[in-house]
């Protein structure tokens, strides 16, 4: 049996999207069984949000297929059903799950409340950090936020633990203002004259960060002198 973890590792799951390709409620979890290769083997997945695993069955003596999930097994044939195999499978992860990077109650908020505003989505533009996303000004292409998974200990206190923490653009004349590096602090990655950090665990209410974020969205209309 493999565990498909990693695979749905920062994906959100689509219950009515599991529905739709073919898996079946049972109990607590979802089950897809399909034949492949002319029904010489037949795959099974089950997804629950506890646990996500498959494995793959040989049709001849209704055993487990384990070969697919040896690295060290080759050959034509093996690397034909693995290939067939991990096929279903990221086919699931396309069409079944989303993007879910940022877990926070309060990242999700500000998210939906920008979406339903602006129409603007999160934009990933580093590979190697998938962790950090920005929104931007569809007219003036100009960064309005930027959301990031950062250790605590980089905006304030000593502790290391992960936490989402946003980054919105503030007029500088007014800035000193606002930063009291409690709940509001200077830019983190930014130019810490004109950004603001705000993390979004709650101690600032999502109230008081969409006005901020309202804030930033109309400083990113003006245009570069």
């Amino acid at each position: 049996m493999r565990n498909l973890q990693n695979y749905f590792n920062k994906r959100k799951i689509d219950y009515t999207q599991l529905n739709k390709y073919g898996f079946k409620k049972e109990a607590e979890k979802y089950v897809y069984n399909a034949n492949i290769l002319v029904d010489q083997f037949a795959i099974n997945i089950s997804i629950s949000e506890a646990e996500q695993v498959s494995k793959l069955i040989d049709l001849f003596d209704n055993s487990e297929y384990a070969l697919a999930d040896v690295e060290e097994a080759t050959g034509e044939f093996v690397g034909k059903v693995r290939d067939a195999y991990e096929s279903i499978i990221e086919d699931v992860i396309e069409k079944c799950t989303s993007k879910e990077i940022f877990k926070a109650k309060q990242t999700k908020e500000i998210t939906e409340y920008i979406k339903q505003k602006y129409n603007d989505e999160l934009e990933f533009l580093w590979e190697k950090f998938d962790d950090t996303a920005i929104w931007r000004n569809k007219e003036t292409a100009k960064w309005y936020g930027l959301i990031m998974t950062i250790p605590e200990n980089k905006i304030s206190g000593t502790s290391d633990r992960k936490i989402e923490a946003l980054d919105l653009h503030y007029q500088k004349e007014k800035i000193d203002k606002v930063i009291d590096n409690k709940t509001i602090f200077p830019g983190y990655h930014m130019n810490k004259k004109s950004w603001i950090t705000i993390k979004l665990d709650g101690s600032v209410d999502t109230k008081k960060i969409c006005e901020l974020i309202d804030n930033s969205y109309e400083l990113s209309r003006k245009k570069s002198k």
